[in-house]
This record gives structure tokens, C-alpha cells and sequence, in this order.
């Protein structure tokens, strides 16, 4: 889909939308706030994110100690509510607990650095859009492919966009969708993909070291992307300088391998 073809005045003809943002990098994320200030100029906003930064923890919940929630202003005039917890855990407390009413949409972003392939598994920003969808809420998870985002405000203004579409149109239960942006101004960009999600796994490696008392430790290394097979894979997508959108389930079951393992008799009678 080229960007051109979208309609940028696109909406939901006046209607708001309850929204929740999260994400995986702390609540003063520029990420976060940049979400904020789209989607309050036309809709109801409430944030709950980590107090502190929970990249990569994936689909962690807190069991054994407690969570405490921090109301904080941001500007002097916004209210936000910080937890110190994982990414799924905002999202689990504020729909269970902390909302007066079920949010429409939740967000989870904007992520520096991208979410693709096999980095779904362990992203905190996917899993917060997970715990949304497990919820029968309409989510998305979205990431940015650079460390240092310099276009923050336009993959704000496409996922508020993407969002309303999401929420007006509808997704199919346990489907949420994870949007991954090239890191390029808009009219650098070569569309929206619908992709679908690589599994190569990344060429890493551990560098061993020893500290200054001579103890080993190890630092997990990736120094390359991997080598996608396919133009429609999301990492693929986002290289080529194109939004990915993938549609990603809950539902982990095989369900094509369903029939083959009745088949193994596997009766302990």
C-alpha cells in the first residue's frame, strides 16, 4: 500500500475512543509521549506504563512481591500512572484495577530499535499488546527500527491512524497487530506491507570476559540481522524501507499438527 494512497484526514467521523498506552521503556519514554500527543487531539488518553525501563522481558508477570502505582505529572499538566512492573503487568493492573471503564485500543510504543522475527518472543512491547488482545481488547505493538528515532511525531500520527482503523473495522479475536517503522522521513518510505513474521534466528554469540577480580561473565552479542528468505517477512519489509504490519495471534497451538499427533496412539491404558 503506498502512503500516498491513504487517506490522511481518515478517521472515525468524531467518535473517541478509551485509549491505553504502555510500553517496555519507562513511563518518560519519548517513544510514549509522542503517542500521547497525537492521540489526545482526538481521543480520551490514559497511560500506565513501567516506572523504570523492562526492554526485553517478555510476557513476565509479578507473582511474589507487590506493585505499587506512582501518579506523576508530566509538563506540569499531564497525569500518568507508573508501575513498577513489567510491560504486562501495567496492562493487566489498569484493565483489572486501575480503568474506570475498558479502554477501545491499547498501544504499546513507540519502541526504539524494531520488534521483528523471532524478537517477538521476548519484546516487553509486544507482550504489553498481547495481555491487551488476551483481554478481547484491539492492540497494537509498535517499534521503530533505530536506537535513536528522529521521526517519532509521523509513526505517531500512522499508528493513531492504524488505530482507529483497527478499532473501526475490527480484528479477528486473538489477533492484535505489531507495526515495525523504517526510520526515514515520509516521503522516503515505500509504503505499508502486511508482512508476516521471520524466524531466523540472529547471529549472536557470547563475549566472554572476566572482571577486575578475575570472575567470568558473559555479554550477549548480536553484531548483523539476519538473512530474511522472503520479501514478505516483517524484517524484510522494514529493511526495504517499508512500514511492517503484521497480524500476530495469541493462539500458539499447531493446530496443522493436531491430527498427526492423535495419530500417535500415545493411550497409557
Amino acid at each position: 500500500m503506498a502512503l500516498s494512497s491513504i487517506n490522511w484526514q481518515a478517521g472515525l467521523d468524531g467518535e473517541k475512543m478509551r485509549v491505553l498506552l504502555t510500553n517496555d521503556d519507562g513511563i518518560l519514554a519519548d517513544g510514549l509521549w509522542s503517542l500521547y500527543r497525537e492521540f489526545a487531539k482526538e481521543h480520551q488518553v490514559t497511560i500506565v506504563a513501567p516506572d523504570t525501563e523492562k526492554s526485553a522481558v517478555g510476557h513476565g508477570i509479578t507473582l511474589y512481591s507487590p506493585l505499587r502505582v506512582k501518579k506523576i505529572m508530566v509538563d506540569g499538566k499531564t497525569e500518568a500512572l507508573a508501575v513498577d512492573g513489567t510491560p504486562a503487568d501495567c496492562v493487566k493492573l489498569a484493565l483489572l484495577e486501575l480503568l474506570d471503564s475498558k479502554p477501545d485500543l491499547v498501544v504499546s510504543g513507540i519502541n526504539p530499535g524494531a520488534n521483528v522475527g523471532v524478537n517477538l518472543n521476548y519484546s516487553g512491547t509486544v507482550a504489553a499488546a498481547r495481555e491487551a488482545c488476551l483481554y478481547g481488547i484491539a492492540a497494537m505493538a509498535v517499534s521503530v527500527d533505530s536506537f535513536t528515532p528522529r521521526w517519532y511525531p509521523q509513526a505517531a500520527r500512522i499508528t493513531r491512524l492504524l488505530g482507529e482503523k483497527a478499532y473501526g473495522r475490527g480484528l479477528d479475536p486473538g489477533v492484535f497487530l505489531n507495526v515495525n517503522f523504517p526510520d526515514l522521513p515520509l516521503e522516503q518510505m515505500d509504503g505499508i506491507i502486511i508482512s508476516r513474521q521471520a524466524m531466523q534466528t540472529y547471529p549472536e554469540y557470547f563475549d566472554k570476559r572476566r572482571d577486575p577480580r578475575q570472575r567470568v561473565y558473559y555479554w550477549q552479542v548480536c553484531e548483523a540481522k539476519p538473512k530474511y528468505e522472503h520479501k514478505d517477512e516483517d524484517g524484510a519489509v522494514l529493511g526495504a524501507g517499508r512500514i511492517s504490519v503484521t497480524p500476530v495471534k495469541c493462539d500458539t497451538t499447531d493446530h496443522a499438527s493436531l491430527k498427526e499427533l492423535k495419530g500417535w496412539n500415545l493411550d497409557l491404558g
